[in-house]
């Protein structure tokens, strides 16, 4: 059996492609990209929820393996190409956090909630207006309606009594 994967392993190695994507310098990038995706994909969300210890770690880690990529021999293109695109998405985070926190982003977003609850609530109100104005109308015809029916009987029973 040692000798089965001493063999498979040499044929692997042999060549240039397979011994590629059989090594740590493909499968440790591959692997690390789950880091950047979600990165980026967080810069779609609330500002808010950005932590700014987190992001100053992800940054310094991104620019260390940056440097490790081009330092080690032969040179892992794939991995520096992953943690330049982690640092870029940190990096944006950084910014939208400074943004949030510490430029006024807050109060922003905050007068952009008030304006549209508010907006909200007027259209709520409008609303209910017309449905009150709507049932009133409703209301009144249902009321004229019984009069006139009670007016006509009145005028029948009175009529009776006239003959």
């Amino acid at each position: 059996m040692a000798a089965a994967i001493k063999a498979l392993n040499a044929r692997i190695r042999a060549n240039p492609v397979s011994d590629y994507f059989c090594s740590t310098h493909f499968w440790g990038p591959a692997s690390n990209f789950g880091i950047p995706i979600a990165a980026v994909m967080d810069t779609q969300k609330d500002p808010e929820i950005i932590s700014g210890p987190m992001t100053a770690a992800l940054l310094g880690y991104s620019a260390t393996f940056m440097r490790y990529a081009m330092a080690v021999s032969p040179r892992n293109y794939l991995l520096f190409g992953c943690h330049i695109v982690n640092f870029s998405a940190q990096t944006t985070q950084a910014y939208r956090y400074m943004n949030y926190h510490y430029m006024g982003g807050n109060q922003a977003a905050l007068q952009a909630r008030a304006k549209e609850g508010l907006a909200q609530a007027e259209g709520s109100l409008e609303g209910a207006a017309s449905s009150a104005e709507r049932m009133a109308r409703e209301a009144k015809a249902k009321v004229e309606g019984g009069a006139r029916d009670l007016a006509a009987q009145a005028k029948v029973q009175a009529d009776k009594v006239m003959r």
